[in-house]
């Protein structure tokens, strides 16, 4: 496979068979723009046709697993139809393409876990978590309805009661706390992180590929049965992009202050923000 188009994501073989996708640089949190966005919506059919793939690991470089989407692109979406429909297309692609592709998916999380980047980490086959992670969704502090992949496998994991109250709240998942409710596979120390992705993966790659994809396909038949609600709760999200709550949601994470959201009609509690 050629994946030299890709410039957001970097790609390595760290072992035969196995293909790594790199959020980010060092230093910084990956910040999923519009062209990481495009192409963590898109990689995944490249994956399912490379024959020099059968498993994939999906990390983050330098601070955290992903941080997001750009305020710049939020704000684009909030300004212009167009750009709106297409990122939502991306962001239904995304989730599909993930469930559709036959290789195993293992993704290793550290540090913020947000956006975009999210989508693919709790989506993985297989969920590992280091204890400094620190899983966000953010959709309802950002005054729009939690899209994403939020509806369609938070409760299979977690439960709907966890589900709703990390959700509603967006109230931050350690990597410990996500393990314990069963929103991710396994947490490990930090330090064991990518060496514990790799030992998964290799072990993966070394089993029988056949049998593994159609386990795959067969429990991914859990959440394409609620595709519909998936479906769903996308558009209220994106119906939320033209609203004036985004706007306020914006305008409050750029100001590092707590949002006065004009559907709530009364200020924020004085809690600080996190």
């Amino acid at each position: 496979m050629d994946y030299d188009r890709y410039e957001a994501l970097a790609l390595r073989r760290p072992a035969p068979q196995i293909l790594e996708i790199v959020m980010g640089s060092p230093g910084r949190l990956s910040v999923a723009d519009a062209r990481m966005h495009t192409e963590l919506a898109e990689i995944w059919r490249d994956v399912d046709r490379d024959p020099l793939t059968s498993v994939v690991i999906i990390r983050g470089e330098g601070k955290g697993f992903s941080g997001g989407g750009s305020l710049e692109l939020v704000e684009s979406m909030a300004d212009d139809f167009e750009i709106r429909s297409r990122v939502m297309k991306e962001a239904r692609d995304l989730v599909y393409n993930i469930l559709g592709c036959s290789k195993i998916i293992v993704s290793a999380m550290h540090g913020p876990a947000v956006g975009a980047g999210l989508v693919a980490g709790l989506l993985a086959d297989i969920s590992i978590a280091a204890r400094s992670a620190r899983i966000i969704d953010g959709h309802t502090r950002l005054g729009v309805a939690a899209g994403d992949h939020a509806a369609i496998v938070w409760p299979l994991l977690c439960g709907m009661a966890k589900a709703k109250y990390y959700l509603l709240l967006c109230e931050e998942v350690s990597g410990e706390e996500a393990e314990r409710i069963g929103l991710v596979s396994r947490c490990v120390e930090d330090d064991d992180l990518f060496a514990e992705a790799l030992h998964v993966a290799q072990r993966l790659a070394s089993g029988s590929q056949s049998a593994l994809r159609l386990t795959k396909t067969s429990l991914n038949n859990w959440l394409r049965l609620a595709g519909p609600t998936f479906d769903a709760s996308l558009a209220m999200e994106f119906l939320g992009f033209s609203g004036p709550d985004v706007r306020e949601g914006l305008a409050s994470l750029r100001g590092r202050r707590a949002p006065f959201f004009p559907s709530a009609g009364i200020p924020p509690s004085n809690e600080p923000e996190s």
